[in-house]
Parts: C-alpha cells; structure tokens; sequence
C-alpha cells in the first residue's frame, strides 16, 4: 500500500454534482481532484457508452441529450487542460481520519484531503418479492446501465416492477430500443399517485414530459398491482406472478425482471467520514445531515442523490453549492448561491411529490411470507429477520449479527430497508426506532492481494 501527496479537496463521484463542484472549484483557481469508479464522467444518469458505440446521445439520454453531453464536453475540457486531476476506474472503499482509501487498477493506495466532496450518488431501492432471489432478476439500473453502456436489453421477454419515475423511463427506453416488454407493473394505486401531483406540478414541463413517456407504455402499464412471486426453473425466471388492481390473478410469462421502487441514496463514505444522520419518513430511509449547501461538518461536504434525492438538475445545484461552502470556508471567494438555493427548494417540492405518489411499499414488505428470502448475498430469509428482532430487540445492527442480513457483499445495500421494515413490524416500534446498519470498511468487495504491501 502506498501513500500518495495530500491534494487540497478531494471530490468522490463524477456524475453530475461532482462535475459541477470542480468547475466551480476551478473557477475558483483551485485544483481539486476527481476519483471515480467509471472510465469517463457522467455517473449513472449520464454514464456514456464504450468508444466506438454508434447510438447517437439523443437515443441514450432523451430528452437529457444537451445537458448530458454538455457536463461531458465541461469534465473533458478541464481534464484535458490539466485544471483537475481524475483517477477513472478508482473506487474509495475506506475513508479514515482525514485519509482515503482508494482501489484501483494498480491495488490501494492511501489520499489525504483537506477538504472532502462526496458525490457518491444512489443507487436502485429495491424491495424482496418471493422469488427475486432467482437468476434473470435485475435492478432497474442494471437494466439501464446494459441499455446504455452496451446497447443490449437482459432479457428477450422483460417485465418490469416497482414504483416511481424510473419504472416508466426505463419500459419507454427499452421499448424504443426495440425490447419486448411484456408489462411494467407499478404497486402504487392511481389515486395515490394524483394524490402527488400537487407537488409534481413545481415542475410541469418534466411532470408532462413523465406522462408522455408513460403513455408509451401503453397497455402494458398497470397500477396498484400486488407482487405474488417470481416463477423460475434451473435455468432462471420463467414468470411473475401477480394481481391486478381489481385483484384479478395474473401470470406473465418473462425470462427477465427489472425491479426498483424509486432510489436510495448511496451514504457508507457519508457514514464513515463521521455525518451525523436523520430518518426522513417520507422517504423511508436513512439520510446524512447537512445544511443547504451541503455542509456536514470535519471538512466534508455532501452533494447529489447522496444527501438529497433530487435527480441530474437538483445534483448539478447541489455540486456547485457545496463547492461554494468549501470555498468559503477555504477563505476564498465563493459565487453567489441564492438563485441555486430558491431552485433547490422547488426540486425539492417535485420530489416531496414523487414520494407521495410513488411510495416505498412497506405493508407488501412486512407481510412477506417467513419463508420469502430478504438478503439475497446471504440467503437470509424473512423469518429468520424477524426470530433476529426477537432476540435482539428490535435494534438493526444486534439483528444485523445475529441474522447476518446485510453481512454481504452489497452490505445491505439492497436488504437493509427491508430488513428495518421487518423488524420495526416484528418489534412493534417505527423504522426509525430500528437504526441502521453501521457502515463498514471496505464499502466495497476488494481482494485481499490489494492490501499487501510489495515485498
């Protein structure tokens, strides 16, 4: 393991908050330095294809095409300049004292930072329906990520489940890239979602551009379904087996199914660099505490769907705010903030929105069946979380060790939700009463070769 020379600020993520937090950084005459996972900048909303790729922006990102391609022109001009420094391909699995731990192509290698940006972003929420644990059960992202980095859909016959905003766009992209999706099943009843809509209208433009897609969908979409079970044989998912709003019995035949129920916002670095956090009940999960601008305290600074899950526009403002706060507390000259801070506030309506119409689906997930498996890394099922609550009364992490959910290589990335719904039901008490998993190091699967010192 080697030690590299401290860089003043560090910004963990590449996407669209961590793009717009070093330009104004770089604006500012500093030299901040990017470490990201992918190859190029974009991050997952604007993650670009491979060289070579033939489909053109417009096919990728939509109506997004002009912002996606334009953060991408600003990161490659700053980079190309030598105005930042990008480590692509480099996951930060441990942040401690000041230090992160960074893995990459060539092992791990030790980086001080005065000033630290996490702009580590979200990932799918996803909830366990009997069955999920079966191959040709992929997250909405995954199913994304496929469509935009390789041009490829994961299934011949796709099915897509869940509730919220990417349900609809992912069935609209894969329709128009010629996939046969069969249906796109979303658990949220439709007068749920026009209870939202008071608060979608803080941005009708994207609200109605959202109904345009859905209409693409056409017949395939049903609202206020029930998820029964996921069918499968040796060879992987056969069928899904659900009920219609009326109640109806309905059996899909599929090889492949999408699953999400919104995001989560993706917080270990958050959780070991020392960020207090708060349970937002609305949202139903875990989040870090920070001001408006993204300060959280120690020097660290948090930025996009990591802190607040307002999508690529609020993640842009989010970057440039938390730049901001570090520039100020830096000494230097920051830019005026009040116009980001007022368009802030209105994303923040629209989501406050979306997670009134598209809610987490918390008596589906308490309801499971004993036998229905939550943790898919460990095969941890839903009566064994509860039999954890039980003698551990009702405390996440005491069910955490004794069930081992969450011990796996996603360390409850996709389970831990779930898992508090259970034991919150099973305890008698409010999610929130649970906790949360405490994060731990490496917040990634790293091997063992990449710790040992040469020699």
């Amino acid at each position: 393991m080697s030690e590299t020379s401290s860089p003043r600020i560090v910004i963990v993520g590449a996407g669209p908050a961590g793009i717009r937090a070093a330009a104004t950084l770089v604006e500012a005459g500093l030299h901040p330095m990017v470490i990201d996972e992918g190859d190029r900048a974009g991050g997952q909303i604007y993650r670009r294809p491979p060289a070579g790729f033939t489909r053109p922006p417009k096919q990728l990102y939509g109506s997004e095409a002009a912002k996606a391609c334009a953060l991408h022109a600003l990161f490659d001009r700053l980079a190309e300049k030598g105005q930042l420094t990008h480590c692509q391909r480099s996951s930060v699995i441990a942040v401690h004292e000041g230090r992160l731990h960074v893995l990459g192509e060539g092992g791990v290698q030790v980086i001080g930072y005065d000033r630290l940006i996490l702009a580590t972003g979200a990932s799918d929420r996803v909830a366990p329906v009997p069955g999920w644990q079966s191959a040709g059960v992929y997250s909405l992202g995954a199913a994304q990520i496929a469509l935009k980095a390789q041009g490829v859909a994961l299934g011949r016959r796709i099915v897509l489940i869940g509730s919220g905003p990417l349900l609809t766009l992912i069935g609209a992209q894969l329709i128009k890239a010629g996939a046969d999706v069969a249906a796109v099943l979303d658990t949220s009843p439709w007068r749920q979602q026009v209870q939202g809509f008071t608060g979608l209208a803080a941005r009708p433009v994207v609200a109605l551009r959202g109904l345009a897609l859905r209409a693409r969908l056409g017949r395939r979409y049903h609202a206020g379904v029930r998820l029964e079970r996921i069918e499968a044989d040796a060879s992987g998912v056969t069928a899904l087996r659900w009920r219609d709003a009326g109640g109806r019995e309905r059996l899909t035949s599929c090889d492949m199914i999408g699953m999400g129920w919104h995001l989560r916002a993706e917080t270990h670095l958050a959780d070991l660099a020392g960020c207090g956090f708060t349970y937002d009940e609305q949202w139903r999960q875990w989040l870090p505490k920070t001001d408006r601008m993204g300060w959280a305290g120690n020097g660290v600074y948090l930025a996009g769907d990591g802190v607040r899950l307002l999508g690529a526009d609020g993640a842009e403002i989010a970057g440039r705010l938390a730049a901001a706060a570090c520039l100020s507390d830096l000494g230097h000259a920051a830019p005026s903030v009040g116009a980001d801070l007022r368009k802030l506030a209105r994303l923040e309506r629209f989501a406050r929105g979306l997670s009134r119409a598209f809610s987490w689906p918390s008596e589906m997930v308490r309801t499971l069946a004993d036998e229905a498996i939550v943790c898919r890394c460990e095969n941890v099922t839903a009566g064994a979380v509860r039999e954890g609550a039980d003698f551990g009364g009702g405390e996440a992490n005491r069910v955490k060790s004794l069930s081992r959910t969450g011990m796996g290589r996603c360390q409850g990335r996709y389970c831990q939700l779930a898992a508090v719904e259970l034991v919150a039901a099973q305890a008698g008490c409010t999610p929130d009463a649970v906790g949360r998993f405490r994060g731990q190091a490496p917040v990634r699967p790293a091997p063992i070769g990449a710790f040992l010192q040469e020699g």
